[in-house]
């Protein structure tokens, strides 16, 4: 083989390679504000929230503006109140949640949420 046609071998590998790792391998993990990290009156958030990961070209500030969304649709009727779930989605994104560690006063909650390519996750904890 010569140089050349090495050097385009290399190339190609090069090209191919980012097609082969999976999506959430570039996700950001977003800052949240102390408002977000620990909320006392629980009107617009959940108790604490643990964290906040977008990928596929979704934004922090579009995770920031989801989480507080869907905690709305989460305490808004049918169900209303902390125990609620959402069941429509979020500023177009379709979401669903795994809730863990459930105790008569709390539980944890995983929010996986997806538009297209764009995913948005947050992990949360509610006092009931």
């Amino acid at each position: 083989m010569t140089h050349r046609m090495k050097s385009l071998a290399l190339a190609a590998t090069v090209v191919a390679v980012p097609a082969l790792v999976p999506s959430g391998a570039f996700a950001a993990s977003c800052k949240l504000t102390a408002d977000e990290e620990y909320h006392r009156s629980g009107k617009s958030l959940p108790t604490y929230t643990r964290s906040l990961r977008v990928s596929g070209g979704a934004s922090c500030g579009t995770g920031h503006k989801l989480l507080k969304a869907y905690y709305r649709c989460r305490v808004a009727a049918p169900s209303p109140g902390k125990k609620g779930r959402c069941t429509s989605k979020v500023l177009g994104y379709s979401c669903s949640e795994r809730r863990f560690n459930s105790i008569k006063t709390q539980f944890d909650a995983k929010v996986s949420c997806r538009k297209g390519r764009a995913r948005i996750n947050h992990d949360y904890t509610q006092f009931t």
